[in-house]
């Protein structure tokens, strides 16, 4: 019985055609809510659509190539059009049997926008000059570890046993980095729209003593997550406040807010009084996490009209900020509390 080749194994994990794999990544600079209706988009063509946040996402379309009598690339053709015609925006996608090899594909691909179809018989041709670093989910002190030992392409990987691999980044890590190596990822597709859950953080550059500087931080916080989930489309249903001190202690508490928003003012208002819930006394601050947790979808939080004209000037006032930084970039107009005062002149 003859040992089966690498190039065998490559071929036999996206036999003869194009798989049902596309790997989507969109422009850095598109926004959450653009990001949004990109996962539409891929949805009218299969139900499996898996968000990669921050700008990415798999699809499996091997229904789709059936339905419509097509193959895989023309059905990631046909996505970009309509991604520029509709939605304004390019996109890059890598199609291939498997996800990992789609994925290097889409990262192969130069300019905004294009299409890369990697055919079965072609995986061992395309990824045998890789760089090793390349190599998807390979993170960058394996791929020195690797470097180490004269291994500098994927292709190096296959033409060594495996337990040569297994020895320098472990079994269970390299038998993964072999596997991909060959083309093979049996992973599928798992259904998943954005994540139930959002954070920002902030870390101190030095120890903060200071009670009116971390709330003015906390506010900053507030800002960048409420326009996160406004960009995403998507209301929290509570908070989490996470706080960390010197020596590596840390407070943290959950709240619920009385109805999913996303709106400033709310979210402030619940982070403040979660702030309060610390006690803070002179405490020796390094750091803070604010997370948005249960998330709904922004069109399932009631939109209540109030007779508060106070909080209909701020809602009004915080839309148009909204458009100042999609326009301009963010954090370009923000609350003044969030700017730091230069020190004092000696």
């Amino acid at each position: 019985m003859t040992r089966p080749t690498a190039a065998g194994a490559a071929a036999r994990a996206g036999a003869g055609v194009v798989g049902g794999f596309l790997h989507l990544r969109c422009a850095p600079a598109l926004s959450g809510e653009g990001y949004r209706a990109v996962l539409e988009l891929l949805r009218e063509f299969s139900p499996l659509v898996q968000a990669l946040p921050p700008r990415a996402a798999l699809v499996q379309v091997r229904g789709a190539q059936r339905y419509f009598g097509v193959d895989a690339e023309r059905i990631a053709e046909v996505i970009r059009l309509r991604a520029v015609a509709r939605l304004g925006t390019d996109v890059r996608i890598g199609v291939a049997g498997t996800w990992a090899v789609a994925a290097m594909a889409s990262a192969r691909i130069p300019g905004p926008g294009g299409v890369l179809a990697v055919h079965g018989e072609r995986v061992a041709e395309f990824l045998g000059p890789l760089p090793v670093e390349e190599l998807y989910g390979l993170g960058s002190r394996q791929a020195e570890a690797l470097r180490g030992y004269g291994l500098h392409t994927v292709g190096a990987l296959t033409e060594v046993p495996p337990g040569v691999v297994e020895r320098i980044l472990g079994r269970r890590a390299g038998r993964v980095v072999v596997e991909r190596a060959r083309g093979i990822d049996p992973r599928p597709v798992t259904p998943r729209d954005l994540p139930s859950s959002a954070a920002v953080r902030s870390r101190f550059a030095r120890e903060e003593l200071d009670g009116p500087y971390a709330r003015a931080e906390l506010l900053g916080l507030v800002v960048l997550l409420g326009a996160t989930l406004r960009g995403r489309r998507q209301a929290a249903r509570a908070l989490t406040l996470t706080l960390r001190f010197a020596g590596g202690t840390r407070w943290e508490k959950t709240r619920r807010l009385p109805e999913p928003s996303a709106h400033d003012e709310d979210l402030r208002t619940l982070a403040y009084r979660l702030m309060d819930a610390a006690g803070l006394q002179r405490a020796r601050l390094t750091g803070m996490v604010l997370r948005a947790e249960d998330l709904t979808g922004a069109e399932r939080a009631a939109r209540q009209l109030t007779l508060d004209p106070v909080r209909e000037a701020r809602l009004t006032v915080e839309a148009a900020v909204d458009r100042a930084n999609a326009r301009f970039g963010p954090g370009t107009v923000r609350p003044a509390a969030t700017f730091r005062r230069a020190p004092a002149a000696a």
